[in-house]
């Protein structure tokens, strides 16, 4: 099985402790069972949203490079696509309906708006997605 390094700070390393009893077991089942779960969230929500909806919410993304954990919250989420779509029109540019994408955005938990915020970020950011067009990557 592959390594993976993490850097966490003391508090998690004792909850993974306490719960896993060590924080390698913590780390071997959370990881995983993390990626299924953004997985199942991403591919339910490629189907809820438009197509120019997608583009919007990753768009809105385009100048953020990093997302801290204390920022994967709906709330959070929802103030970042108002501020996108209300002052530089991120909505207009891909064809969405503010309104329809907002109240859309407003159903969402914490949990599916992290992993749409996760999922635009890495549009951006990751190498693997260079040069890949939007239509491409929205896809559900």
């Amino acid at each position: 099985m592959a390594q993976v390094a993490a850097r966490i700070g003391a508090e998690l390393e004792r909850q993974l402790k306490a719960l896993f009893r060590t924080k390698s077991a913590g780390a071997e089942f959370l990881l995983p069972w993390a990626m299924q779960t953004f997985g199942r969230a991403l591919g339910q929500l490629k189907t809820e949203f438009s197509a120019s909806e997608l583009k919007t919410i990753v768009e809105a993304y385009k100048k953020v490079s990093r997302l801290l954990p204390e920022q994967c919250r709906q709330s959070y989420f929802l103030l970042r696509m108002r501020e996108a779509c209300a002052d530089e029109s991120v909505h207009l540019v891909h064809g969405a309906s503010w309104p329809s994408l907002e109240r859309k955005l407003e159903r969402l938990d914490d949990t599916r708006a992290a992993a749409l915020m996760v999922w635009a970020i890495a549009y951006w950011s990751s190498p693997v997605w260079d040069g890949v067009a939007l239509d491409v990557y929205v896809r559900p």
